[in-house]
């Protein structure tokens, strides 16, 4: 195995022009940072377990990149996985993973932040660590390698990875990084173990450290109970919230290929008060916090002045419930106009379409505009507590045409509880409907995408009880679908029910299912994100090899006092909450938005303990108050037993 970067050169200029898109693997970019490795006091590399294309595109890891770089003593650079030509040529030539920037090999960094947005990077992750040449459990690594800290939507459940990963981050990880980046570099200059270091990290708000929990099982099959075996690590994680949202990035390291998305993300707005019981992301990014409009346009100078951009993405679970939506459309339109930027909002909710923000958008347009119902008729849409009437989707529908919008593309969801075919039906009917009044205006060059994807009842959202709709039930449903979406205009998209049902029992699934992920991959699973690589008999022969049941995860209505495999992970919206909306759903009751009524869901109070100053400090670089490398006092103290020295 190479392990110096001047060895890894060498043998990437005879390996790179025999491999697809070789400007992945080739680090360079305008705007990537590059430091002195010699004179930092601690050494971070980013990974996305998939390849470069879709890995630029991470809004999460731009903002870790961009947050560490900004401290001198600091240093991050990047990786990604390899495509499948690049990752056989590396493992003939003895190439370890590499950071982009100075062809470091990854098992010489301090830490390794990986991001897992979705449950389909599962064994994606296994497969970069063990190119990193690391062993692929934690238990097995030691001091000389990195420590492994893993970060995203798909943490908020971690048992299916947590034997792989030392450290999960649960929630926002801008203030955390900044204390795990001091603990590692106080730990590391005191002399301290893993084990040591890993009971230190334990004590900071949102770091979960798995092998310092034990589950065990009744005999059902279903938890009986998850406990700390050491004093430092709390009954309860509790997701760590951001106080203020962190600067934007403005300086992106700009990619030599086409990558997913060409694009400058600014996040507007973090969190939603929408309540929809099926979403994940609305439950777990709760509080909403909004970006002012004068840091947005001073961000949108300093991209264009740092970047070649041309559309300016402006990022959140609901762009169009950013309070000052029409203010900033407004105001971009006059400062920018004269560019002929893109601006987007790829996150519009149909209510709240207005007139005027379509006119502040016009000088923007695009081929297709998006919207997303998710259900079609009334039952449905009380029961997800998504409630848009036909009549109001259908003027909206026609406000977009009428700007001169020729596509529409319309998401829905199938499975949901409670659902029948009537529902369904609805959705074609519905979508007819719409290109009907698309053609008022543009005849037959209007066009209606509708989009069907299935419905997973996620971690903490009110939905965690609800059983999955089984695969012939799916498959059914999208026959229907298939004969009545069609015709000119009309195109329908759906997802394959077995990869529905896959990310079903890893989102859902226990520790023990961690297992059948390990299986799965030394079969020769990865990529599974990608319709043509996911092989389904990889699963099924693991499962049945462990001795599980799919079922068991994905099919069963849960009772609703069952411990879930997530019930350690508190993510600020009580259980109780979650469970008085569930009930509500069945006899489809709704709740307005809870900015205009409180519904007690638990996040206010966990609002009043925000530590507001160190999220301020956490943003200032040089000069600074604190620095990494000096411990502040720990947010959990009691019954440490472990020397408290060096903490300040």
């Amino acid at each position: 195995m190479l392990n110096t970067p001047e060895q890894i050169e060498i043998a990437l200029e005879r390996v790179l022009p025999r491999v697809v898109k070789p400007a992945r693997y080739s680090g360079g970019e305008y705007n990537q940072v590059v430091k002195d490795w010699d004179t930092v006091d601690l050494k971070v590399v980013t990974a996305f377990p998939d390849i470069y294309d879709l890995g630029m595109s991470n809004l999460g890891l731009m903002i870790i990149y961009d947050m560490i770089n900004k401290w001198p003593n600091l240093l991050c650079e990047r990786t990604y996985s390899p495509w499948s030509d690049m990752e056989e040529k590396m493992r003939e030539n003895g190439i370890p993973l590499f950071s982009l920037e100075s062809k470091h090999p990854i098992r010489e960094f301090d830490l390794l932040a990986l991001s897992l947005p979705y449950e389909q990077l599962y064994t994606n992750a296994l497969n970069l660590i063990d190119l990193a040449g690391m062993p692929i459990h934690a238990a097995e690594r030691d001091e000389s390698y990195p420590l492994i800290v893993a970060g995203g939507h798909a943490c908020y459940n971690p048992e299916p990875m947590a034997p792989f990963i030392d450290v999960f981050v649960i929630g926002e990880a801008e203030d955390v990084m900044m204390e795990i980046a001091a603990t590692l570099i106080g730990c590391k200059e005191a002399g301290y173990d893993r084990f040591t270091t890993l009971r230190y990290i334990a004590m900071i708000e949102g770091c979960y450290v798995p092998q310092f929990y034990d589950v065990t099982y009744q005999e059902d099959g279903t938890i009986g109970e998850i406990t700390p075996n050491v004093p430092e690590a709390p009954p309860q994680v509790m997701k760590t919230i951001a106080a203020e949202m962190p600067p934007p990035v403005t300086k992106f390291v700009i990619p030599f290929i086409e990558t997913v998305h060409t694009r400058a993300p600014i996040e507007i707005m973090r969190g939603c008060t929408r309540g929809c019981r099926f979403c994940h992301a609305g439950m777990v990014t709760r509080p909403v916090r909004e970006r002012p409009v004068e840091e947005i346009l001073s961000a949108m100078e300093e991209i264009l002045e740092n970047t070649g951009y041309e559309e300016i993405a402006l990022l959140s679970l609901s762009s169009s419930d950013y309070t000052h939506v029409l203010e900033l459309t407004e105001k971009i339109g006059q400062r920018f106009g004269h560019l002929g930027l893109n601006i987007s909002l790829p996150s519009l909710r149909t209510e709240s379409v207005s007139t005027q923000l379509l006119e502040n958008l016009g000088n923007s347009k695009r081929g297709g505009f998006t919207l997303a119902p998710e259900a079609a008729t009334e039952k449905m849409r009380n029961t997800i507590n998504k409630y848009v009437s036909d009549e109001e989707l259908l003027e909206t529908a026609e406000a977009i045409f009428l700007r001169k919008w020729l596509s529409i593309k319309l998401y829905f969801m199938i499975g949901h509880p409670m659902e029948t075919l009537e529902d369904v039906q609805a959705i074609a009917d519905l979508a007819r409907q719409v290109l009907q009044r698309g053609r008022k205006f543009h005849g037959n060059r209007a066009s209606v995408n509708v989009g069907v994807s299935t419905f997973i009842p996620k971690p903490h959202t009110p939905f965690q009880w609800e059983p999955m709709d089984r695969q012939d039930a799916v498959e059914a449903k999208q026959e229907l679908l298939r004969q009545q979406v069609r015709g000119k205009g009309l195109r329908l998209r759906w997802n394959d029910p077995e990869e529905a049902i896959f990310e079903g029992f890893l989102s859902r699934g226990d520790r023990r299912v961690s297992a059948v992920v390990e299986r799965a991959w030394r079969k020769g699973s990865k990529f599974d994100a990608w319709h043509e690589y996911f092989v389904w008999e990889n699963w099924l022969e693991a499962f049945a090899e462990e001795g599980l049941d799919m079922d068991f995860y994905n099919f069963r209505k849960r009772p609703i006092d069952e411990k879930f495999p997530w019930e350690h992970i508190d993510i600020a919206v009580t259980k109780k909450f979650l469970a008085q909306d569930f009930l509500m759903s069945q006899k489809q009751e709704t709740r307005i938005d809870c900015r205009h009524q409180c519904f007690a869901c638990g996040i206010l109070p966990k609002l009043k303990d925000l530590r507001r100053e160190t999220a301020a400090e956490a943003w200032e670089c040089p000069p600074v108050k604190k620095r990494p490398g000096q411990l502040t006092q720990p947010r959990r103290t009691a019954d440490v037993s472990i020397p408290l020295t060096m903490i300040n």
